[in-house]
């Protein structure tokens, strides 16, 4: 077998081996596709032994977030035999937590670990690589990813604009609406509210009168703790309740409309990116996929019980009224409109997205819809 045919079977098996590794406890080192991939590795004395520092956008705090940078990291050094070494740093390291992909592209570090979401000042279209508002879930965004051509759309982006190859490495689930020091029931009651909200999101929070902010996750809890804010989104019940939000904040909305799947992604320099042999892209590919698969894995297992304990501890559940969710879709329906006349690269992607939501809701809506809807009646 030439090396071009074993890359290929390679990575074929790899693919498969991200399922295998979850349920064997995360761990790569099992499965045959790791193996086969360690043994040519090791055998190959020509391959360079490389050492990269990864940006992240997160700190040790956000314990899944951080996990799967360090678990896509120890991936690829098992999967290289120990030849390939990556370091995940905590936001503030080596840049802040909002510039990963700027330090990134300028070459400055080879590889991060971000939010494309972050990024939308240099172009909306960036946050079809996370997530958008009304967008999709996280099962549907991985679809539209890796099935709808949502990739090669957003990696075609990325290269053109920053010299810069994402790849999907995480995602949090279906998001929450945010903490808010008072009841939010109508839409004037958001007019001039201070909150913390990244992402496209934001923006339609804007059109409806909140003063938007973008803070790292570090500065969230401060800032609303001596209402420099009035009002923050992160993630999701399990990091909120570990950043103590619910400390400072007494009303949890529910859904997170902005956020319905937020995939966050690996990014790395294309000219770094060239320069490594053939079997270490396959094996930070392989890296990427595992941990987006387990990130979510892991914060769909934790998100109720984390939310049964803030509900205990006197968290004020709430859902958004239909008068502020069919405001905020008729604003984010403004701005794809916005967007879509004055940046082609958004109108591109979005057409494609929304060509793609359409068809996967109505294949949701036809069967699985139908069996969650009477399953969850019953439980």
């Amino acid at each position: 077998m030439n090396r071009r045919e074993f890359l290929t079977n390679m990575a074929t098996k790899a693919a498969g081996g991200a399922v295998i590794g979850l349920a064997a406890g995360c761990s790569f080192g099992a499965t045959p596709a790791a193996q086969e991939a360690e043994q040519a590795i090791a055998q190959d004395s020509a391959l360079p032994e490389i050492t990269w520092d990864m940006a992240t956008s997160w700190t040790p705090a956000v314990d899944i977030l951080f996990g799967g940078a360090q678990l896509f990291a120890d991936t690829v050094n098992r999967l290289t035999s120990g030849k390939m070494t990556i370091t995940p740093r905590a936001a503030g390291e080596l840049a802040p937590g909002t510039q990963v992909l700027d330090v990134v592209a300028q070459g400055a570090v080879p590889i991060g670990h971000t939010a494309a979401y972050y990024y939308i000042g240099k172009t909306p279209a960036t946050a079809f690589g996370t997530t958008v508002p009304f967008g999709l879930t996280a099962q549907q965004q991985n679809a539209w990813l890796y099935g709808g051509g949502g990739l090669e759309l957003t990696q075609k982006l990325f290269a053109e604009k920053f010299n810069v190859l994402p790849l999907p490495a995480g995602n949090t689930g279906m998001q929450m609406g945010g903490w808010f020091r008072k009841e939010i029931n109508a839409v004037s009651d958001l007019q001039g509210l201070k909150m913390r909200i990244a992402g496209l999101g934001g923006q339609v929070m804007a059109k409806l009168g909140v003063n938007v902010q973008v803070l790292p996750a570090g500065e969230i809890f401060q800032a609303l703790q001596t209402g420099a804010i009035d009002a923050a989104e992160w993630v999701g019940p399990y990091d909120d309740e570990k950043l103590g939000l619910n400390k400072v904040a007494d009303y949890y909305y529910r859904p997170g409309w902005w956020e319905p799947g937020s995939i966050l992604e690996v990014n790395i320099n294309l000219d770094e990116w060239n320069k490594l042999p053939d079997l270490y892209k396959v094996a930070i590919e392989t890296a990427a996929a595992q941990a987006n698969l387990v990130m979510l894995s892991r914060y769909e297992a934790a998100n109720n019980t984390a939310l049964a304990n803030l509900v205990a501890n006197g968290t004020q559940l709430r859902e958004y009224s239909p008068e502020i969710l069919s405001a905020a879709y008729a604003a984010w329906l403004e701005l794809v409109d916005e967007f879509s006349a004055q940046d082609a690269d958004f109108k591109a992607i979005y057409e494609n997205f929304s060509a793609f939501r359409s068809n996967i809701y109505s294949w949701h809506t036809t069967n699985e819809y139908a069996f969650t809807n009477f399953v969850y009646q019953q439980s």
